[in-house]
């Protein structure tokens, strides 16, 4: 009789917790969520509390409450670094996804003005079209939205639809892709390919009646820019339609380190245009494509529910101006 006594205490017990538990979880403050989001992707408390205009203990209090709510340490003082627990990894994406969905549908309801909003952009973009874009946008907007912030993020395509559902992303920026709704997108350039070659390795190119040929480009030996270790990369697709097989000799993954392996050496490196043009280095020498392809665009994407608010409007329309001003 005592086991079943204790057994039926343990219920009871177990019952009340989780009435307690479900009530301080409905009574739960959201301006304590908003500081576990901060620290979570700051990882350091005082980073966090700048990030938000607090101080570092406003920052511990919350977190303190926080735990107490949800039973879990959440956060693991490693250093100065403030490391999530198993338990917080998995529930910081859900609920830094609904507390997205909340701004959007509060921003939907008010008015959007730039000068007082405190919302964080975030546009996933492909990193060879950051420094392309976003030094430009940043130096628009500055004086623009000076309580707001734009966070550049590392492009997933393949996630990136879900992204821009559920608020993880706001826009995208990468090349043209197949897409349908409740995507939207609007090309923002179309850029002509190039080669980038060594002026000291390549001087016969560089006569003014002389121009990289089908042959030279053909027999050489290219440095190609993929995030895959191997497969065809964009332009060869372009090419081999045209009949063209070129020898990669190497694959890095980003145009940058490319750019500086073709410096000192007789590779070529293909790439669009306006990237080319970013790399300034006395030996290296931008060449017209020997072949005629076509241009590749780059494409802007949002989600529909965006459509018509007015701070994504506005945020589009200050990077098509960023694309005119480049």
């Amino acid at each position: 009789m005592n086991t079943i006594h204790s057994c039926v205490l343990q219920i009871h017990l177990t019952i009340e917790t989780k009435m307690a538990d479900t009530k301080a979880i409905q009574q739960l403050d959201l301006n304590l969520l908003k500081i576990f989001e901060a620290l979570y992707s700051e990882q350091n408390m005082t980073l966090a509390s700048k990030s938000l205009f607090i101080t570092p203990s406003a920052v511990s209090h919350a977190i303190k409450r926080l735990r107490l709510v949800l039973n879990d340490p959440l956060f693991v003082r490693q250093g100065l670094q403030m490391q999530p627990t198993a338990a917080c990894q998995r529930m910081a994406p859900q609920l830094i996804s609904a507390l997205n969905r909340i701004r959007q549908v509060l921003q939907q309801c008010g008015e959007f003005d730039p000068l007082t909003t405190e919302q964080t952009f975030k546009i996933a973009i492909h990193e060879a079209l950051e420094s392309q874009i976003m030094p430009t946008l940043i130096k628009q907007v500055v004086k623009l939205i000076p309580h707001a912030k734009i966070a550049s993020m590392s492009l997933s395509r393949e996630n990136i639809a879900r992204q821009l559902a559920n608020g993880e992303v706001d826009l995208a920026i990468d090349v043209a892709r197949a897409v349908n709704a409740p995507l939207a997108h609007k090309t923002l350039l179309s850029d002509p390919f190039c080669v980038l070659i060594d002026r000291r390795q390549h001087a016969m190119h560089l006569e003014p009646s002389t121009k990289l040929t089908p042959t030279d480009y053909a027999n050489a030996e290219h440095v190609a820019v993929s995030s895959r270790p191997i497969g065809r990369v964009m332009e060869d697709i372009l090419l081999q339609q045209q009949g063209v097989n070129r020898h990669i000799k190497y694959r890095c993954q980003s145009y940058q380190t490319a750019a500086k392996i073709v410096i000192g050496s007789p590779l070529m490196l293909t790439l669009p245009r306006s990237i080319a043009e970013q790399f300034i280095h006395p030996d290296l020498h931008v060449c017209t494509m020997p072949f005629e392809l076509p241009d590749i665009d780059t494409h802007l994407y949002w989600h529909m529910n965006t459509e018509t608010d007015p701070a994504f409007v506005w945020l589009r329309a200050q990077i098509e101006m960023a694309i005119i001003a480049e």
